[in-house]
């Protein structure tokens, strides 16, 4: 048996780790299991990559083709390499496909091996990480003097309670414990610098949470029937659990049946209930029983995307071994719909398609807040064979979910970008909603894209994919148009509905004929007093949260700042605080100038808190919500506004982009965009683009119901052509437009594009940094490789970090790639820390 194995562990360095397989674990550690192995001091948890006879007894090597190399460990004697300790899955967390997957995410974005793995593994609740603190000889030693001390003073006297608390027990103190210990932190932290006690990681197993399950007897109903007559609460339970909903836990069968935990408790004694123990799961999505997903009929348009999918499932590649199934042949498809046309029935279908296959398949959506009804649009679908994956799931929900879809038990997989990763068998669809959304693209290591990761995890396994938008990515329809993707259309609106009719209000003239600025002109004032006349419902877009923008001293024009970023602070009236948006900082309001001491501070710009506020004074009956971060911090605060819009307990509902995509509001026939302009002001070669998408979305969420529906989108800037052809819902015109000027500047779809930041806090060690990759990139210049920098990141200083940009353009993604891997190089050998370098390969945002 192999006697070694490499373990990608989670730490920022680009290397994998070589770990001896002791004689007891032989046929249990395979690639793709996870295990616990001792890191210097620490415990951790990582995931074997592969298997082999040869230890690490010669010089790390240079970057290999897949990005990694392999462990830096000195020469070294087979008895000196440190063993691992446990395996915690006896099947494979990752199957081989999935580590391919995983080994490209890393050579592609340049990401660090562990960083790529912890991204797609499950979360870790079969062990708990502890720090503990053991006794030391001269420990021993110093507690044997203390003891020996006829008086001893407070300080000797905490540290013998400490150490004898240690001695007593004789097994390592849990430092989690010293909080009951007064004075127990600093004594240890002085026992620790002196020698007497030695901290270090260990590894424990860690008990489920659990939660009780209760179902009716059936036998119950026997006694029933011999003339036993139930109470009224044996009635309300009975009935809650039969006859509306199944076994439910005990907490949610008390609310819906209305009864204590005391006749619980005697219905069980009398066998008329069962309960058992279940893992604790998020009761809202898997026990609702109230949701019943639409019977929709496909119109021609849906049926021919629908009979695509279906031949992409049906074509099929030959064996190349007994071994290997027969996989469907690797296809991409673009279903450009309009707002409205139906395209996640089509999704639906396509699923069904891959289920009657024996195919499971993955539906990824753009924000958490959409799996909430995709799940449950599924589960009324098809069923358990569903799961829901996504980071706000609590971590033994989430891991129990993902390892339904490892086992099998799950088919169908809804999830946001992560989801990309689940460890679904037998992949045959993966559906990529909204494909055009920038939540797509990771902000931090990995910094993969989960669209193109989807397509190419489609590629391996012989799948196919969907790529669904009402207004595509340059990139995905570029792509369409030149035969490498098939574009489906959906040119109308289901049931012939018609497209919202759409007007730009010019909020120059506005201003002068008004004599004032105002976040609602006269023709959206009065669009929304008809439809409050009329009980339709209204809807406002405005993509800025807070009050106001930012507070400025009109004496001596200076903003309040962040002390950590260069960017002005938010003002959020609720709260009564400035706010960071980017690193979190806060501040009470100021009602004077911190650097003049003037009391003429202003506050600018309106944001949907101060939007909100306005619509109550202009309609005092009227019912207002908001919906943005700051009033949906959780899922179920996101449910209950929206929920309480969908049954029409509210008229009007104001909020940022989180209104704009995915969804279905029948009776909403007003939309109102405030400030449609604002990010064409960003210096972002996509702003054109992103101002298009998100007008052109929200527009489409007008009319979905048999009324027909209005869009009065507001801007300062009516002529732009991102703003004309959002208003007239018209994509080709804004893509041919768009197109001349990305391929005029060589930008993406026409060239491949990297972002390389130096950061630190330091401006001396950033600035130094920056000019050293300067000379390293000069070359490139004749090497097809585009440099342009270094200079200030758009957002100079984040998190008290100063911060550079490079940013580099190419049309061959292969002389991109040697640039990059070569700085990386570059900067180990100028000794340029990892952490100081942000490499960002196909970046959505330049900030």
């Amino acid at each position: 048996m192999p006697r070694y194995c490499e373990v990608a562990l989670p730490v920022p360095l680009r290397t994998t780790f070589t770990y001896a397989v002791p004689e007891s674990l032989d046929g249990v550690v395979l690639p793709g299991c996870r295990v616990a192995v001792p890191f210097r001091n620490r415990a951790m948890v990582g995931v074997v990559l592969e298997l082999h006879d040869n230890p690490p007894a010669f010089p790390p090597k240079k970057s290999r083709a897949d990005g990694f190399q392999r462990s830096k460990a000195p020469a070294a004697t087979a008895q000196s390499i440190k063993e691992i300790a446990h395996v915690l899955d006896p099947l494979p967390a990752l199957s081989s496909k999935l580590i391919e997957l995983g080994r490209w995410v890393g050579s592609y974005y340049l990401a660090p091996p562990g960083d790529v793995f912890r991204a797609m593994l499950p979360p870790l609740t079969e062990l708990r990480i502890e720090r503990v603190l053991h006794l030391t000889d001269a420990g021993r030693a110093h507690f044997a003097r203390i003891g020996a001390l006829l008086s001893r003073n407070e300080i000797e006297i905490t540290e013998r309670a400490l150490l004898e608390l240690i001695a007593i027990e004789e097994r390592p103190l849990a430092m989690a414990r010293l909080a009951q210990l007064p004075g127990g932190e600093a004594a240890a932290v002085r026992l620790l610098r002196r020698g007497h006690l030695a901290a270090e990681e260990i590894s424990r197993e860690r008990k489920p949470r659990t939660q009780r399950i209760v179902s009716w007897n059936e036998n119950a109903d026997l006694a029933a029937a011999n003339g036993h007559k139930p109470s009224a609460a044996e009635a309300r339970l009975r009935q809650t659990l039969v006859d509306e909903s199944g076994p439910l836990p005990l907490k949610l069968l008390l609310e819906r049946a209305n009864v204590t935990r005391t006749v619980v408790d005697r219905l069980l004694r009398q066998g008329k209930l069962k309960a058992w123990e279940e893992p604790l799961v998020a009761e809202e999505d898997r026990w609702d029983v109230d949701f019943e997903a639409p019977a929709n009929v496909l119109n021609p348009d849906q049926e021919r995307a629908a009979a695509a999918i279906a031949r992409w499932l049906d074509c099929r590649k030959p064996q190349v071994s007994q071994d290997e199934a027969v996989r469907s042949e690797f296809a991409v498809g673009l279903l450009h719909g309009v707002t409205g046309s139906g395209k996640t029935e089509v999704y639906l279908r396509g699923v069904a398609e891959a289920l009657d296959r024996g195919r499971s398949a993955i539906i990824l959506v753009p924000e958490i807040a959409l799996t909430l009804w995709m799940g449950r649009l599924c589960r009324a679908r098809f069923g358990e064979t569903v799961a829901v994956l996504h980071s706000a799931l609590p971590e033994a929900e989430r891991a129990r979910e993902w390892w339904r879809v490892r086992r099998g038990d799950a088919r169908v997989v809804v999830g946001t970008r992560s989801a990309v990763f689940a460890p679904a068998e037998n992949l045959g669809l993966i559906i990529v909603d909204e494909e055009h959304e920038a939540s797509y693209k990771q902000e931090e290591s990995p910094r993969y894209h989960g669209r193109d990761t989807a397509i190419l995890r489609a590629k391996l396994e012989g799948a196919a994919v969907l790529l669904g938008s009402a207004t595509p990515s340059m990139e995905s329809y570029q792509h369409a148009r030149n035969g490498k993707y098939e574009l489906l259309r959906l040119d109308a609106r289901v049931a012939g509905r018609e497209m919202a009719r759409v007007s730009i209000v010019d909020m120059r003239e506005e201003f002068r004929s008004s004599h004032r600025a105002t976040a609602f002109s006269k023709p959206l004032r009065e669009a929304m007093a008809q439809r409050l006349a009329s009980g339709t419902q209204t809807l406002v877009l405005i993509n800025r949260r807070g009050y106001s923008w930012f507070a400025l001293c009109r004496s001596c024009g200076a903003s309040v700042q962040c002390e950590n970023c260069s960017i002005a602070l938010t003002y959020h009236k609720q709260r009564q605080r400035l706010i960071c948006h980017y690193c979190g900082y806060t501040r009470p309001v100021v009602t004077t100038c911190p650097k003049c001491s003037s009391e003429y501070v202003y506050f600018f710009g309106d944001g949907s808190e101060r939007l909100e506020e306005t619509l109550r004074e202009i309609f005092p009956d009227a019912r207002v919500a908001r919906l943005d971060r700051d009033t949906a911090r959780d899922k179920r605060s996101y449910q209950k506004i929206l929920g309480a819009f969908a049954s029409g307990k509210v008229d009007i509902l104001v909020g940022t982009q989180m209104v704009a995509k995915g969804h279905d509001f029948q009776r909403v026939t007003l939309v109102g965009v405030v400030n449609a302009d604002l990010r064409l002001a960003l210096p972002d070669f996509r702003a054109a683009e992103r101002t298009f998408q998100l007008v052109t979305q929200v527009a489409g969420r007008a009319g979905r119901g048999e009324l027909p529906g209005e869009v009065i989108v507001e801007t300062f800037y009516p002529e732009h052509y991102a703003i004309q052809h959002a208003a007239k819902q018209d994509f080709e015109g804004f893509f041919e437009r768009e197109v001349y000027f990305r391929r005029l500047m060589h930008y993406p779809p026409f060239a491949a594009l990297a972002n390389v930041l130096v950061r630190d806090r330091k401006i001396e060690n950033a600035i130094r940094w920056s000019r050293q990759l300067e000379e390293y990139f000069r070359p490139f210049d004749s090497r097809g490789v585009r440099v342009l920098g270094p200079a200030a990141a758009p957002v100079a200083r984040l998190k008290r970090e100063f911060r550079f940009q490079f940013v580099l353009k190419s049309p061959k993604r292969a002389a991109l790639n040697r640039a990059l891997v070569g700085a990386l190089e570059f900067c180990a050998k100028k000794q340029i820390p990892e952490s100081a370098i942000i490499l960002d390969v196909d970046p959505l945002s330049m900030f």
